[in-house]
């Protein structure tokens, strides 16, 4: 039951996180924009892991499917903050770089969930 507690406040606060963010961000519809793209990944993120957790032992073929959507989530998070922080930092060279560290990041998620042979795969 503490799970389902903890998962519960977590998800209350993201949600009035979000809200309290569309409220300031009320004139600004990029920002608007931005706060629900971002709350609509981090929710689909929760559900594509709690498919991959809840998956029948020996299915490769959920586990494999929740791992897209995680990856594909996580990458789409990835870009949306990166740009966003690409916009705002002082240099283009560091803008760059940030670009850069997403998508190091994004490449290494792949790597990790899709190249690498796992041994959780047996259980």
């Amino acid at each position: 039951m503490a799970p389902l507690m903890a998962t519960a406040l977590g998800f209350l606060l993201l949600t009035a996180n979000s809200i309290l963010a569309i409220h300031r961000s009320w004139g600004d519809a990029a920002a608007m924009v931005f706060v629900i793209a971002s709350y609509a990944s981090l929710v689909l993120l929760f559900y594509f892991l709690r498919l991959f957790e809840t998956a029948p032992p020996g299915s490769p073929a959920a586990r494999g499917r929740a791992k897209i959507g995680v990856w594909l989530t996580t990458t789409s998070l990835t870009a949306m903050f990166s740009w966003r922080v690409a916009v705002l930092v002082p240099w283009p060279v560091v803008g760059a770089g940030v670009c850069f560290m997403g998508a190091s990041t994004v490449a290494g998620g792949f790597y990790a969930l899709f190249l690498i042979p796992s041994s959780t795969e047996d259980y």
